[in-house]
This record gives C-alpha cells, sequence and structure tokens, in this order.
C-alpha cells in the first residue's frame, strides 16, 4: 500500500483550519478583459457608433421620444455585448471546473479523490504515474520515483526522487514513473509554480473556419454599409438640402445594412450546443469544438475500454514448463508460480482491470497469502519497446524475488530458450490472440550482482507461461460503428495488442476493415507518403505505442481528413492533442490525457459521440438556416429604405432608425433563435461529413435567401405603391408596408425552417419557440395598430381589417413560393434515387 508510516492524514476540522490560516490551492490569473476593455470594445462596434450619432441628432433636434429610445438602443446594444461576453467568460470557467482535476489525499485513514483546490496544507498527497503534481509538498515514502519538473526548472529529462529531510515535488510538475506519499507544504500562490510567476494553462479560445467566414463576411456587409451611407446621404442631402434629414437617412440605411445579429447566432448557438452535450455525458472544453465534430471524418478508437468493457477476466492460463494450458476453473492444476509470479509483479494496490484479476485469482488460489510477508524493494514502471514491468520484493532479507511482465516477446527476449520452445509459445500466443485474448508473458528473474541493473532489459528470465484475458465488446459498439459508417465516418481501431488479437476483436464488434494490419513498428519504418496511403485503406493497427499513434493520426491530417481520437493514457496526450478532436475517457482517463483533450466521455460511452456528432450537424444545418433567414430579411429593410427615395416616390420617408432598430434588435435575433430549438432533420447522419473549408453560405444559396428578400421587397412596396396611388397618405403605405414585412417575417421564418421538406412536415417538428415566437409577433402588430403610444412611436395607424387580411396574403404569397420550389426538388431527388 503506498501511504505514509504512522499517518492517518488530516480530519475534516483540521482540514477546515489549514485552510483558513494557509488559503486555497488555487491561483488567481490576470484578467486581461476587465469591464473597461469590453466598454471600450463596444464602443468601436459600427452599430454603437451609429446608435450613438443618430441619438444626439434626435436630441439636438428637440426629438426627445426618439433620442430615448436611441439611447435605450444603446444601452441594449452595450448591455447584449457585456452579457455575452462574460457568459462566455462564466461558460468556459464552468466546462474548466468540470474538467478540472481530481487528487487522491489520505484522509482521517481513508483514501479519497478530491477537486485539486480543494488541497490543504498538511494533506497526504497520494501520487501515481501520470499524476500531475497539484501542491509542493515533502516527500515522505517514494516507490521508484522520477518527476519531469520541465514546467518549473526548464529541464526536461525525468529527475530521480527519493524520501528524505529536503526531498520536495513540486506543483505543475509531472510523476513520469513509480509512485509516493508526500505531505503538502504550499498550496496555491505560496507554491514555487505561483511565486516564480507562472499561470495556470488558461483555457484558449481560438478562431474557427466558420468564426473566421462569419466575421469576413459581417465585415464585407459593413463596407457595403458605409457606401451606401455615403450614397443615400450624399442623394439625399443634394436633393432636400437638410443636412440632418439626409445624415438621419444615410444613417438608417448603413443599420439596416450591418447583420448584427449573425455573430450573436453564432456564439448562442455553440453556447446552447456545448450545454447540450454536457446534459449527455459529454464535456466539452470550448463552445468551438461543437462546430468541429459536424465534420469528423476519421475516429482512432482505442480498443481497451472504449470498443471493450475494460472489465478483463482471465480466460486461460499456458504453463510452459508443462507445456499446458489451464483455465481458471480447474482448480486442482492451477500453475501456482506462474499466477504467484504475476501477482508480484503487478502493483500492490492495482487499479488496472488485469492486475485486479490476477490479484483476485492468486488470492483463490493459495492456501497462505504471502503478499504481507514481502515488501517491494525496487520496481521498474512500465516501458520497452515491446512493453514489460519488473518488481523486486524481499522477506526480512531472507528471500527476494524479481517477478516480470509484459508483452511476451518482451519476456521471451530476455529468456534463455530453445527454437522450438520460442517457437510453440509464440504459436500458443497467437491460439490467444485468435480468440480476442490479451497475452500477457510472466517472468522469474535472477541477478547475481550486488545492485540493481539501471534497465530491467539486463535482467535473465526463466519464462514461466502466459496468462491470456478476455475483455468483452460493449454491446453498444456494432450499433455505434453502424451508425458512424453510415454518417461516412470511418472507425480506426489502435491498441497495443497482437494483430490477431484485434483483428478477433474487429470481428466481433463488425468493425469494417480490408484485413490488413499496420504494427507500431511498420509505422515508424514507414515513409511519408507511403503512410499516408496505407492509412486511407488500413483500418486496424496493432502493438502501437504513442510515436506511432501520433504518426498515424498526422498522416489522417495530412490527407485532409477531420481526425477524432480517443485516449486514457498518460502517453496518448500528444496524439489527443494532435488531432482536430481529442477525446479523453472521463471515468478512467489520466489526467495527462485529460488536459489534452478537446473533450471528455464522462462515462467512457464512444456511443455518446454519435450523439455528439449529429448534434454538431445539427447546429451547423439549423446555424445555416438562421443565417440565411438573417439575410433574407435583411434585404427587404434595406430596399425599403433605398428605393422609395431612388424611385421619386411622393413618400420616400418609409422607416426610421426606430423601425430598423426594432427589426434589427428585437425581431431578427427573438426570430433567428427558433432555429437553434429545431430538431435533428431526418437523414442528417445518413450523409458524409461536411468539409471545414466549405463556406457557411455557398454562392447558391445566398443567392437564393437574396431572391427570398426579393420577393419579400416586392410584396411589401408593391402593396405600399398600390395604396400610394389610391391617393393614401404616408402614415397608412408606412403602417401597410411595416405590417406587411412583419407577416412576411412570420412565413419566413416558417419556410426555411427547412430546404427540403415542407412546412407541412417542418410544422409537427417539436419546437415550443415557434408557437411563442409568432404568438408574440402577432401581439406585436396588434400593439403598434391599436395603442396610441406606439403609433405615435413608429408613425402608425389602425389599419381596417380588409387592409391588415390583405397585408397577410400579400406577405404568404411572397414566402411560400419556397413550397413549390422545395416540391420540385424532392420530385427531382427521388426521380434521381429510382
Amino acid at each position: 500500500m503506498n501511504s505514509a508510516p504512522h499517518k492517518t492524514g488530516l480530519n475534516p476540522d483540521q482540514v477546515n483550519a489549514s485552510r483558513i490560516a494557509h488559503g486555497s490551492n488555487s491561483i488567481s490569473t490576470r484578467d486581461d478583459r476587465v469591464l473597461w476593455h469590453v466598454l471600450l470594445g463596444i464602443i468601436r462596434e459600427p452599430m454603437f457608433i451609429i446608435l450613438f450619432i443618430a441619438c444626439t441628432i434626435y436630441f439636438a433636434v428637440g426629438q426627445f421620444q426618439e433620442g430615448f429610445i436611441m439611447l435605450a438602443a444603446i444601452l441594449i446594444v452595450a448591455g447584449i455585448s457585456i452579457f455575452q461576453e462574460y457568459r462566455s467568460r462564466n461558460a468556459v470557467a464552468a466546462l474548466k471546473k468540470l474538467s478540472a482535476p481530481r487528487a487522491t489525499v489520505l484522509r482521517d485513514g481513508n483514501r479519497i479523490s478530491v477537486p485539486t483546490e480543494d488541497i490543504v496544507v498538511g494533506d497526504l498527497l497520494m501520487l501515481e504515474e501520470g499524476a500531475i503534481i497539484e501542491a509542493d509538498g515533502l516527500i515522505l515514502f517514494a516507490n521508484d520515483l522520477t518527476v519531469n519538473e520541465s514546467m518549473v526548472t526548464g529541464e526536461s529529462m525525468p529527475v530521480n526522487k527519493t524520501a528524505g529531510h529536503h526531498a520536495m515535488v513540486y506543483k505543475g510538475t509531472l510523476v513520469t514513473s513509480g509512485s509516493a506519499t508526500i505531505e503538502v507544504n504550499a498550496v496555491g500562490e505560496k507554491t514555487m509554480f505561483g511565486k516564480i510567476g507562472l499561470s495556470l494553462k488558461e483555457i484558449k479560445v481560438e478562431v474557427t473556419p466558420l468564426q473566421k467566414q462569419i466575421g469576413a463576411f459581417v465585415k464585407y456587409m459593413m463596407w457595403i454599409g458605409a457606401g451606401a451611407f455615403l450614397l443615400v446621404f450624399g442623394y439625399n442631402l443634394y436633393e432636400s438640402r437638410n443636412f440632418l434629414h439626409a445624415l438621419m437617412h444615410g444613417l438608417t440605411l448603413a443599420m439596416s445594412v450591418i447583420p448584427e445579429e449573425i455573430p450573436v447566432a453564432f456564439s448562442t448557438f455553440m453556447a446552447l450546443g456545448a450545454y447540450r452535450l454536457l446534459k449527455n455525458n459529454i464535456i466539452v472544453k470550448q463552445p468551438l469544438y461543437v462546430e468541429t465534430l459536424g465534420s469528423a471524418t476519421v475516429i482512432c478508437a482505442d480498443k481497451t475500454g472504449t470498443l471493450t468493457q475494460n472489465r478483463m477476466s482471465i480466460a486461460s492460463l499456458y504453463e510452459a514448463g508443462k507445456k499446458e494450458v489451464i483455465t481458471p476453473d480447474d482448480k486442482n492444476r492451477l500453475p501456482g508460480e506462474l499466477i504467484a509470479y504475476a501477482m508480484w509483479s503487478s502493483e500492490t494496490d492495482p487499479f488496472d482491470p488485469m492486475e485486479k484479476a490476477i490479484h483476485e485469482l492468486y488470492a483463490g488460489s493459495v492456501p497462505v497469502d504471502q503478499r504481507p510477508l514481502f515488501k517491494q524493494v525496487h520496481e521498474y514502471p512500465i516501458g520497452g519497446n515491446p512493453p514489460m514491468m519488473t518488481h523486486i520484493f524481499s522477506r526480512e532479507k531472507e528471500e527476494t524475488l524479481i517477478a516480470a511482465k509484459g508483452a511476451p516477446e518482451a519476456i521471451l527476449r530476455q529468456s534463455h530458450l530453445s527454437i522450438a520452445e520460442l517457437k510453440h509459445i509464440e504459436e500458443q500466443s497467437m491460439a490467444f490472440a485468435r480468440k480476442g485474448y490479451r497475452v500477457l508473458g510472466v517472468g522469474k528473474g535472477n541477478w547475481e550482482g550486488k545492485k540493481w541493473p539501471v534497465a530491467q532489459q539486463d535482467f535473465q528470465f526463466d519464462f514461466l507461461g502466459l496468462i491470456a484475458f478476455y475483455d468483452p465488446p460493449k454491446e453498444n459498439i456494432p450499433e455505434t460503428i453502424s451508425t458512424f459508417n453510415k454518417a461516412g465516418i470511418t472507425i480506426k481501431m489502435i491498441t497495443g495488442d497482437y494483430a490477431e488479437t484485434a483483428l478477433a476483436i474487429a470481428s466481433q464488434v463488425e468493425l469494417p476493415h480490408n484485413g490488413e494490419v499496420l504494427t507500431g513498428k511498420e509505422v515508424l519504418q514507414m515513409e511519408k507518403e507511403e503512410l499516408k496511403q496505407r492509412v486511407e485503406s488500413v483500418n486496424i493497427y496493432a502493438r502501437m505505442f504513442p510515436e506511432a499513434k501520433l504518426k498515424v493520426v498526422d498522416a489522417l491530417k495530412d490527407n485532409g481528413e477531420i481526425v477524432a481520437m480517443t485516449g486514457d493514457g498518460v502517453n496518448d496526450g500528444p496524439a489527443l492533442k494532435a488531432a482536430h478532436i481529442g477525446i479523453a475517457m472521463g471515468s478512467r482517463g489520466s489526467e495527462v490525457a485529460k488536459s489534452a483533450a478537446s473533450l471528455i466521455l464522462t462515462d467512457d460511452d464512444l456511443s455518446h459521440m454519435t450523439d455528439a456528432v449529429a448534434l454538431g450537424r445539427k447546429i451547423y444545418d439549423n446555424l445555416k438556416k438562421a443565417i440565411q433567414y438573417i439575410v433574407s430579411i435583411h434585404i427587404p429593410i434595406i430596399l425599403i429604405v433605398v428605393l422609395p427615395l431612388f424611385l421619386f416616390w411622393k413618400y420616400s420617408d418609409i422607416f426610421s432608425p426606430v423601425h430598423i432598430i426594432f427589426l434589427e434588435l428585437i425581431m431578427g435575433p427573438t426570430c433567428s433563435i427558433i432555429y437553434e430549438n429545431e430538431p435533428m432533420e431526418k437523414g442528417t447522419m445518413n450523409r458524409p461529413p461536411r468539409l471545414m473549408s466549405s463556406t457557411f453560405l455557398s454562392g447558391h444559396q445566398l443567392l437564393f435567401s437574396v431572391i427570398q428578400g426579393f420577393f419579400i421587397t416586392g410584396g411589401c412596396l408593391g402593396l405600399g405603391y398600390y395604396y400610394l396611388q389610391q391617393g393614401q397618405d404616408e402614415t397608412l403605405v408606412r403602417t401597410v408596408i411595416f405590417i406587411t414585412l412583419l407577416f412576411s417575417n412570420i412565413f419566413l421564418t416558417l419556410v426555411n425552417r427547412s430546404f427540403s421538406y415542407s412546412v407541412f412536415t417542418t410544422i409537427r417538428y417539436k419546437n415550443n419557440l415557434v408557437p411563442i415566437i409568432i404568438g408574440t409577433t402577432l401581439l406585436c402588430i396588434a400593439t403598434f395598430l391599436y395603442v396610441p403610444f406606439m403609433q405615435d412611436l413608429f408613425r402608425l395607424e389602425a389599419l381596417p381589417v380588409p387592409v391588415i387580411l390583405t397585408s397577410m396574403l400579400t406577405g404568404l404569397t411572397c414566402t411560400f413560393w419556397v413550397e413549390i420550389w422545395k416540391w420540385i426538388k424532392r420530385k427531382k431527388t427521388a426521380k434521381y434515387a429510382e
């Protein structure tokens, strides 16, 4: 047991007292986005500048009601920006807290797992291989401990550590081998990590391709808005000779051009997507990874624990001396020495399922348990290629045991056996492997020297035999793999086991493959171009190690694949970091793996990734719907401001900034949020992944949105022009155009819920926001028409019922032509499918 002698750790009262006296184990980081910087960013926003100028003009000319509306709009814009900034900050902080590491401490005689920030001075911190040390402390007990201190000292090579008066370990360093118990003597900013000014590795938000595309589109529209402003301002000034009137016209148009809703929609969709994934047992470290999920083309899946249950049971034993295969059920014939040495070469307090199975078999097969009589005196952690591990135990200097286990070829390489014996053992190993078993070799070491050798490979071993473990596949894996395949996503199995074992498991989980297997050794020996070709067709990789995994991931990326990689071990870190989507296992994953990964499966269930990919695709599709809706509704807003002026209408001042503010800051964003809540459409997971380089609005899609906007513009202005020709006054014409646009907005929202399926299909989709938003819009229309204050503010008047019905019918006609286009499109698709 890895613990400190005669110490039981702090009790709850001592923990609280220590936290009060010495503080918590957290390091505050400099906030580089304080409120002032957020406000500075808001002030630089084009929409803010336009609103501020409009507000100033209204107050300057004595139109105080409109001025206060502009002022309220400014506060809304600033409030939304501040809310978005802090919501994003809080979301990242919450995600970071959920994915934060934990540590094992000894308190009141019990080993417990606590969040690292709960560690206090005086705690007994238990360290194992792969742990990131979370506090400074004095080493009380160490077993072949080596620590990578490059984070603190810059020294890249691991440092050997032993227990002693001045033997210290430091926060932020990594246990590369062995185990230890330390007594914490500094936490938080009082650690060396904190004192030398190192900051915690914050989750750095990167800019995704989609964000770049949206940013470029918004910037492009801003330039168009600037040009349109100058054109309208100049023309209006020339015609009216009224500077303020011309300036207000220009600002109204500029406001209508800027698509403020698009960045808001993007960040909202991504943040809500991360929240939905969290409810599905997936912690996403950054919301931006939600976008990438829908583009995944390859998933490199670790066999053990991902495709299989990680519940190792001993299926068979092979005793080399007698050349016999024995099952664990045959209690009278169990090879005692083979089982004992397998146990001695395992951890004394095992956490690995194989070692637990070995200890369990040992305990049930011996008359007297020898474990309390021996003390471990030396340990060689798992290492080498192929890997092995060696433990040395002693009983009061009377007897010494050297026990090793690992890949059979690693133990055989250090055993003196004849060619015939080697061949027989290798054949037996292959026989086990073909059944899908994981096979370990066990050796009994010999050493005559006074000092233990530097490397375990210097020992000579008596080969005792083989232990075959069976790790059954997860029941849902065949269905999961089938779902991925239908979605155009290739699963590649990566394992450290024999090729025969990998092939057997691949058959059991119904993993498509061509029968080829690449080993880690072969991967490293291949030239880059050759490997790029092979990884396209090979789906099974055996006897893999970290460098080989990384090379496979890089080759797939070079082929243009979007790679997801699962992993749980310390050595999986580089490959997880290199993959576009690193997936760590939450239950059994090391802290190093979780730190390197993009997302964490809290229950280690790969089937959740099918839901994650589906959600990624759904979010992208719905975001496109929202953006196409926003573009479509912007077109009539812009043209209703511009065309009456350039067509020399009698009444050219149709919309004022108040109308634009309502349409852009309230109606537009509210209706676009409908699309975030839309369910996934049928067939979404039966199509190939989208290319990461694809634009969120192709030329065809953008043209379609513009045409939709033209139809709505034609309906609104056409109806307004009709009443203008009938001799109606400016207020009625404005009211008819505005109300027709609001009705068109309702119908546009409905027809754009799908670009394939009919509105009569999508109306059955479960989306509670649809009736709420439509009802709210209808209430707004009633308020504008019949509430005097709103009539005065928007310069509208009550309309007769026949005129309202005409406006509604016009809005329906201008949008529902899309349903005919969708019907033709479905007919063509069905014809091609025949």
